[in-house]
């Protein structure tokens, strides 16, 4: 009676096993998470000068935080300051010229001009009178040959007086012309040209930050002398926070411009949400200088991912974890 009983329980248990095994050889593989390693992108700016000159003040010094538009250094800015005034001078005398041409002449410049024209005439009329006595002098024997060629000088003289006055009424009348008028428009643009670069090197004076972050170095002390370009200050830039890793070509197609990704760093339990930004349509070898055919399987594009509000914990240089998905979902 016992070996009718456990001989069906052997079957049991034996078929149970040879289940549980072919289970077990067959169960779907566990799916490790996409896991890639980079490093926090190294942004810095390198505050300069536009012009050189002494420096005349320092503002900040490293580990301070500024935001965009703020000040924080200048230059001496008197010799700009005087730039600017003869600047300025030079575009009003270039005004004054320009609409004084384009005014024309006053009524008063036109009646002086007609009395000297009136004038002009008078004189000519009497030298005419005088020359044509001395002829008829000449003629009787009353005068002699010398007083005749001045009376006949004066007249000449007369005549001329009065073409001249004639003309300067007609241009009194007239009024400038085009041609003055477009050599004052010149003058003046040129003077305009002057003064709008004479406010920027007197703007440029003063050193801006060009955006939010940290000064990471003082480069130079207040007093120095410093030429264009020179770098005073380097800017760390904090937010948004790039991160750099690397995609193998077989993970590729896990990776999207837009894809979520997790970043967290050794040392802290946060974990900080990214978002995938750019890959690179190139790939290179990792290591660089390595380009044997052994090692064309490891091919590597790289990655640029935004992590906004991470700049408290991930610093610039450092090495991170990247993740496919989500915080939540991790």
């Amino acid at each position: 009676m016992n070996r009718k009983i456990a001989r069906p329980v052997a079957v049991v248990l034996v078929l149970t096993a040879a289940a549980g095994y072919a289970w077990w050889h067959h169960r779907p593989a566990e799916t490790a998470p996409t896991r890639l390693y980079g490093n926090v992108d190294i942004r810095e700016v390198e505050l300069a000068f536009r012009q050189g000159g002494r420096i005349a003040r320092l503002a900040v010094d490293e580990g301070r935080s500024v935001r965009q538009g703020e000040q924080v250094a200048e230059l001496d800015a008197q010799p700009y300051r005087d730039g600017l005034k003869a600047a300025q001078a030079q575009r009003a005398q270039a005004l004054a010229e320009l609409a004084k041409l384009r005014q024309g002449s006053r009524w008063q410049e036109v009646a002086q001009a007609q009395q000297a024209v009136y004038q002009a005439e008078a004189l000519a009329s009497q030298a005419d009178r005088e020359r044509q006595r001395q002829s008829v002098l000449q003629a009787q024997g009353a005068t002699t040959e010398r007083a005749v060629e001045a009376a006949q000088s004066a007249r000449d003289q007369s005549l001329a007086a009065l073409v001249a006055a004639r003309q300067v009424l007609s241009l009194r009348r007239e009024g400038s012309r085009r041609e003055d008028i477009q050599a004052a428009e010149a003058k003046l643009a040129s003077a305009e040209a002057q003064l709008a670069q004479a406010e920027t090197a007197f703007a440029d004076a003063r050193l801006l930050a060009p955006s939010d972050g940290v000064i990471s170095a003082r480069v130079r002390e207040a007093g120095s002398m410093v030429t264009a370009g020179a770098t005073v200050y380097t800017l760390s830039l904090q937010d948004p926070v790039y991160v750099r890793a690397y995609v193998s070509q077989t993970q590729l197609t896990q990776f999207q411009p837009g894809s979520a990704v997790v970043v967290s760093v050794d040392g802290s339990q946060k974990r900080f949400q990214g978002t995938v930004g750019f890959i690179s349509p190139k790939a290179e070898f990792t290591p660089k200088s390595v380009e044997t055919a052994e090692l064309r399987t490891e091919l590597v594009y790289r990655l640029r991912i935004a992590v906004p509000g991470a700049a408290q914990v991930l610093r610039q240089g450092m090495p991170v974890t990247v993740e496919l998905g989500t915080p939540s979902a991790l």
